[in-house]
C-alpha cells in the first residue's frame, strides 16, 4: 500500500491513477475482513501483518473522519475518589492504598459536595465517581467506616452521594465502581447517566503469579466481561477499554478489543473504548518497567478504530501523552476523555490535565475541533428513553441541543434575552466575503441548483457549526436574494383564538384550558360570535387584510361552528381575507359533521374560508407525535387534508414546531414531506418555522423536553428551510413573537424573507411565556425591515401587494393608538 514518487507522464497518470484504484480497493477488503464476526486475534494479525503504522493511522484516521468529521470531543469533569482503598494489588496503581493512619476510608458527604461545588462553580457538568473495588471485603476499616456512615456496602455509599450530587449540584455523575452485579447495575443506573470499568486485557495470563493482575480477584478478564454484559442487559452507557503495555501481546490486545466488540454488537451501549498507555509510577512493583514506546500506543489506536463500528468513540488522556497529541489525534481517536479543570487525575497523580485552553488549540492544529460533550454521548442522549433513568431524564434535556451535545448558550425562544455574540458574529453582515469551502459545499451546490436533498442531507446541514454555519446561511441568503430580491414582507392582521377551552392534551401547549387540559393555569373562555365578529371589524377599520382565527377543539363545537365563525366574519367585514382553522379543526369539523373532508373544505370556501394556517403540524413524524400529541392527528392526515385544501382551491402555510423532544433526523423528515407534498399540489404559499417556547409548556414543566432550540439551531431551521425547499416553496417567515427583533435581524441574514403578521392580538405564544409582545405596527415592522438594509412591502394573505388604502388605514391606525397610548399615559 506504499506508494513511490511518480512523474507526470501520460503513463505515470495512468499508472498513479491504477495504484489509487488499487489502494482503495485494498482498504476495502481490509475493512470488509475486519468486520467479520468470526475474527480471531490470529486472524487480524494474519490480515494487517506487517502493515507500517503510519498506514495503519491512515486507514483509521479515515474511519474517523467520515463518522466524527472534524470533531475531538471531551467532557468537563470533577474528579470525585469517593476511596482509595481497594481489595485488589494491581501491581502499576498508585490510586488505590491500604489504610494509612489518620485517615479516613472514604470522603464524607461534606467532603464529596464541596469537590462537586468546586467543579459546578468551573462549569463542569460531569461527577466522575472513582473508587476502590470492594474494599470493605479485605480490609476492617473499611467495613467499620461504612457501618458508622449507616451503609452496608461501599456500593450502597456510592449510590446515596451519586444522588446527593446530583440533587445539590446538577452535576451528572459517571461511576466506574468495579465489578458489579445486575442488582448493582440497576440500583446504581438510577443515579448515574453513565457507568464504566476498563477491561484492561483479556489474558488471563497476566493474572498469574507474576504478573501484573496476580492477587487481584476483579481484575479476572470473565468476571469484567460478565459486569460489562450485565450493563448492556440493563440498558446503561457504559465505557471501557484496554490498557497497554503491562506485558500483554499485541495479539492479546486485539483479542481484548474484539471481546469488548461482541459485547457491543450485541447490547450496543459500549459508547466509548479507551486505549490507555501505562506509565510507570514510584513506589510501585512496576515502577522499573518500562513504558510501551509511542508507536505501541499508536498502532493499538488505529486497531481500535478499524476493528469497531464507525461511530464508535475512541479515546485516548490526553495527560497521558502531553507532547505527542497531535500523533494520537492522527491514529484515529475522536475524544480526549474527561478533563477537570479543578481536581487532579488521582489515577495518575504525576500526570495533570492539560489545559482546556492548550489542548483546544493542540487540538485545533491537529485539524480539528475541540467540542464539549456529556458523560452520555450525543447518540445516547438521542435515544434517552432506552439509556437513562427517568428521573435523570430532565437534566440531561436541560443540558443538550437537538442533536445531544450540550449548548453552548442561555438563549431560548420567547425570551428577552440578547442572541449569543458568537452566532451573530458568524452570520457576520450579510455582505461579507464567503466562508471558507465548507465540509457541506456539494450538498449546498445541489440545493441551490433546486435538486432536492435526501433526509441524511437534510438532518446534517442542522449539525453545521462556526464556518459551515455560516456557509449554510450565507448559501440561503443568496438563494432568498435571488428568488426575493432584497424585499421583506409582511401583512397586517389580527389573531382571533376564539377559545382556550380544548379536550386534547397536547404536551406542549400552555394555551388550552379547561378540565381535561394538562395547563389549568389562567381563565378558560370562549368567544361568541358577536365578539368574533366585532373583532374582525375592528381589524378592516384599523387597515388588516386578514384575521387569523383558531382555538382550541372545544368539546361542544362542531363544523356547524366553524361554519357560523366564517359566516359572521364575513358579514361584518365582507372585505377581508379570513385564514382560519387548522388541519386539525377541519378534521374534527368534518367528522362531527359525518361528512368527507373534501365536502367540509368545500363548504368552508363556499362561506366565505380563503386559505389555512399550516398549525397543527408540530413535527410531522409519528414518533415525536406520540409522545407531544398523542390524540391529535397522525402525521399522514394532516397532509391529507392540507392536500384535500389545496385540491379545493384553499392554499395553506406550512410550519414547524421543534425544539423539544425532535431530533435533526425528525426535523429533516418533516421538510421533506412539506416538499413533497408541495411537488404534488403546489399549494403552501410559505414555510413558518416556530420554535417551541418552553417556560409554561405542561411536557417541559414534567421534565420531558429541552428548552427550545438553541439560537444556532433555530436561525439554521430557517436557512435548511430555504436550502431544503427551494424551487417548491419560495417564501420563508420568521416568528417575531418567539424570536424578538435581534432574533428576527439574524434570520433575515439566513434566508428569510417575510415576517408574517402584526397580530393585534396574540395569546398562544404569550401563555407559553414568550414576551416579545402582542402587536408590531406597521410602522415598527417597517422600520425593522428598513434597519437591516432591507426593502419593506406591505402583502396580502396570497403575498400580492397590499392597495394604497389598506396601506393608509393600518399607518393611520396605528398613529390613533398611539396618541391615544400618549394621552392615558399623561392622563
Amino acid at each position: 500500500m506504499r506508494f513511490r514518487n511518480i512523474g507526470s507522464a501520460p503513463g505515470d497518470l495512468c499508472r498513479l491513477a491504477g495504484d489509487i484504484e488499487t489502494k482503495m480497493g485494498t482498504e476495502r477488503m481490509l475493512t470488509e475482513q475486519l468486520r467479520r464476526t468470526d475474527l480471531t486475534g490470529a486472524d487480524v494479525m494474519n490480515l494487517i501483518g506487517d502493515m507500517p503504522v503510519d498506514e495503519l493511522m491512515g486507514l483509521a484516521a479515515s474511519r474517523r473522519d467520515a463518522a466524527h468529521g472534524s470533531k475531538v470531543s471531551y467532557s468537563r469533569k470533577v474528579f470525585i475518589p469517593l476511596t482509595h482503598l481497594c481489595r485488589d494489588v494491581c501491581h502499576y496503581c498508585t490510586f488505590a492504598h491500604a489504610p494509612r493512619k489518620g485517615e479516613r476510608a472514604f470522603l464524607t458527604s461534606d467532603e464529596v459536595l464541596a469537590i462537586a461545588r468546586e467543579g459546578q462553580a468551573a462549569g463542569c457538568n460531569e461527577a466522575l465517581f472513582t473508587l476502590g473495588d470492594k474494599p470493605e471485603m479485605r480490609y476492617r476499616v473499611a467495613r467499620e467506616e461504612l457501618e458508622l456512615l449507616g451503609y452496608p456496602t461501599t456500593l450502597a455509599y456510592l449510590e446515596a452521594m451519586a444522588r446527593l450530587v446530583f440533587k445539590e449540584t446538577g452535576l451528572l455523575p459517571h461511576l466506574n465502581p468495579g465489578l458489579m452485579d445486575a442488582e448493582d447495575i440497576a440500583t446504581l443506573r438510577k443515579v448515574s447517566i453513565s457507568q464504566g470499568i476498563m477491561l484492561e486485557s483479556i489474558s488471563r495470563r497476566l493474572c498469574q503469579q507474576g504478573g501484573p493482575h496476580f492477587g487481584s480477584p476483579d481484575k479476572d478478564p470473565q468476571a469484567r466481561l460478565r459486569t460489562i454484559a450485565l450493563a448492556g442487559e440493563q440498558a446503561v452507557p457504559f465505557t471501557s477499554g484496554i490498557l497497554i503495555g503491562i506485558g500483554e501481546t499485541r495479539q492479546e490486545r486485539v483479542e481484548s478489543l474484539l471481546a469488548l466488540r461482541a459485547l457491543d454488537a450485541r447490547y450496543g451501549h459500549i459508547q466509548e473504548i479507551i486505549v490507555q498507555n501505562f506509565r510507570p509510577k514510584p513506589n510501585t512493583r512496576m515502577a522499573n518497567v518500562e513504558a510501551p514506546p509511542l508507536e505501541e500506543h499508536l498502532w493499538s489506536i488505529a486497531i481500535a478504530r478499524l476493528l469497531f463500528r464507525p461511530d464508535m468513540t475512541i479515546q485516548a488522556p490526553p495527560n497521558l501523552s502531553p507532547s505527542l497529541l497531535d500523533r494520537i489525534v492522527a491514529a484515529g481517536i475522536n475524544d480526549w476523555g474527561g478533563v477537570s479543570p479543578v481536581t487532579p487525575d488521582h489515577v495518575n497523580p504525576e500526570a495533570p490535565w492539560p489545559h482546556l485552553a492548550r489542548l483546544e488549540a493542540t487540538t485545533r492544529q491537529s485539524g480539528k475541533e475541540l467540542v464539549e460533550r456529556l458523560a452520555i454521548y450525543p447518540a445516547y442522549v438521542r435515544k434517552l428513553h432506552q439509556w437513562v433513568d427517568p428521573s435523570l431524564h430532565a437534566a440531561v434535556l436541560t443540558h443538550v441541543d437537538g442533536n445531544g451535545w450540550p449548548r453552548r448558550d442561555n438563549w431560548y425562544p420567547g425570551a428577552a434575552l440578547n442572541p449569543p455574540s458568537r452566532d451573530l458574529e458568524l452570520l457576520g453582515n450579510g455582505v461579507a466575503a464567503p466562508a471558507k469551502l465548507s465540509s457541506y459545499s456539494s450538498t449546498i451546490a445541489r440545493a441551490q441548483a433546486g435538486r432536492g436533498l435526501d433526509e441524511a442531507e437534510v438532518a446534517a446541514l442542522f449539525a453545521a457549526e462556526d464556518a459551515d454555519f455560516t456557509a449554510v446561511c450565507r448559501a440561503a441568503d443568496e438563494l432568498r436574494r435571488s428568488v426575493n430580491g432584497d424585499t421583506v414582507s409582511y401583512v397586517v392582521t389580527r389573531n382571533i383564538n376564539y377559545t382556550n377551552i380544548c379536550y386534547f392534551k397536547c404536551q406542549f401547549c400552555a394555551f388550552s384550558k379547561g378540565k381535561l387540559s394538562e395547563n389549568l393555569r389562567g381563565r378558560p373562555y370562549d368567544l361568541g360570535l358577536d365578539e368574533i365578529a366585532g373583532r374582525a371589524r375592528e381589524a378592516w377599520e384599523r387597515g388588516a387584510t386578514e384575521v387569523c382565527m383558531q382555538g382550541g377543539i372545544h368539546p361542544s363545537y362542531t363544523g356547524a361552528t366553524y361554519l357560523s365563525i366564517c359566516r359572521a366574519v364575513k358579514k361584518a367585514a365582507p372585505d377581508i381575507h379570513v385564514h382560519a382553522f387548522s388541519p386539525l379543526e377541519v378534521f374534527q369539523g368534518a367528522k362531527t359533521l359525518d361528512v368527507p373532508i373534501s365536502d367540509f373544505l368545500a363548504e368552508l370556501k363556499r362561506v366565505g374560508l380563503g386559505t389555512l394556517p399550516g398549525t397543527a403540524a408540530e413535527i410531522l413524524d409519528d414518533e415525536v407525535r406520540a409522545v407531544l400529541c398523542p390524540d391529535k392527528i397522525n402525521a399522514a392526515q394532516w397532509l391529507d387534508v392540507m392536500r384535500a385544501a389545496h385540491c379545493a382551491g384553499l392554499r395553506s402555510t406550512a410550519t414547524i414546531m421543534f425544539g423539544h423532544i425532535d431530533r435533526y433526523d425528525h426535523w429533516a423528515r418533516h421538510i421533506l414531506r412539506i416538499r413533497e407534498l408541495q411537488s404534488e399540489t403546489g399549494g403552501f404559499t410559505e414555510f413558518v418555522p416556530l420554535p417551541f417556547v418552553h417556560m409554561e409548556a405542561p411536557i417541559y414543566l414534567k421534565g420531558r423536553s429541552r428548552k427550545g432550540p438553541t439560537f444556532r439551531e433555530t436561525v439554521l431551521m430557517h436557512a435548511v428551510a430555504r436550502l431544503s425547499l427551494h424551487e417548491r416553496i419560495g417564501n420563508v417567515q420568521a416568528s417575531w413573537v418567539k424570536l424578538g427583533e435581534a432574533g428576527i435581524r439574524a434570520c433575515l441574514r439566513a434566508g428569510v424573507n417575510d415576517l408574517g403578521g402584526t397580530l393585534m392580538d396574540e395569546t398562544i405564544s404569550r401563555s407559553a411565556g414568550a414576551s416579545h409582545g402582542h402587536e408590531m405596527t406597521p410602522q415598527a415592522m417597517e422600520n425593522l425591515i428598513s434597519a437591516v438594509g432591507r426593502i419593506p412591502r406591505l402583502r396580502t394573505t396570497l403575498y400580492t401587494d397590499a392597495s394604497s388604502e389598506r396601506r393608509a388605514t393600518a399607518f393611520c391606525a396605528a398613529q390613533q393608538g398611539n396618541e391615544r397610548s400618549v394621552e392615558r399615559f399623561f392622563g
